[in-house]
């Protein structure tokens, strides 16, 4: 009986205890006139994931979602909104906190922001934005390339700066 304790006292558990709106941000700095324009907008999405640790087990994770939404060169709306959460992590090995907290958090995280997103822009009585789904894995991979690439850049370094157009032969 107590072996059955001890095993279910060290076993891995992940837990969302709290989902929040961090911050949301809109702007229409043409609007009314913006309204008149009869071209189709063009938007530029960008999104960041964050994370922290608030004690031994406990962490919050954030995804950021910026989108532009451009008339020719004017700007029809600018949304930021940051969804966020705190996790309970026990028992997680410290090499598998940075995959959950950059793959499993953002993407538990993304539906509530996609939502919020979505909500905000229909109060300006503009048709909602449904922000495309995004492979969270896909972009943690391309950050640890990312990194080991500027890591290997950095060790070949050899501490000449060159000017600018000049390529190292």
């Amino acid at each position: 009986m107590a072996d059955q304790n001890t095993q279910a006292d060290n076993a891995p558990s992940f837990n969302m205890q709290r989902v929040y709106l961090k911050d949301l941000s809109l702007e229409m700095p043409n609007a009314p006139s913006i309204f008149l324009e009869q071209e189709a907008p063009a938007v530029e999405v960008s999104i960041n994931i964050g994370g922290q640790a608030l004690a031994e087990t406990v962490f919050e994770s954030t995804v950021t979602v910026t989108v532009t939404t451009r008339i020719k060169d004017k700007v029809l709306y600018l949304v930021e909104a940051t969804q966020a959460a705190i996790f309970e992590m026990v028992n997680i090995p410290a090499e598998q906190i940075d995959p959950l907290m950059g793959i499993v958090c953002p993407t538990m995280l993304y539906p509530y922001l996609r939502s919020n997103i979505a909500d905000a822009i229909t109060r300006t009585s503009l048709p909602p934005l449904h922000l495309a789904e995004v492979n969270f894995q896909a972009l943690y991979e391309q950050r640890i390339a990312q990194a080991a690439q500027e890591a290997g850049a950095a060790t070949e370094d050899s501490g000449l700066i060159l000017p600018p157009g000049v390529t190292r032969q």
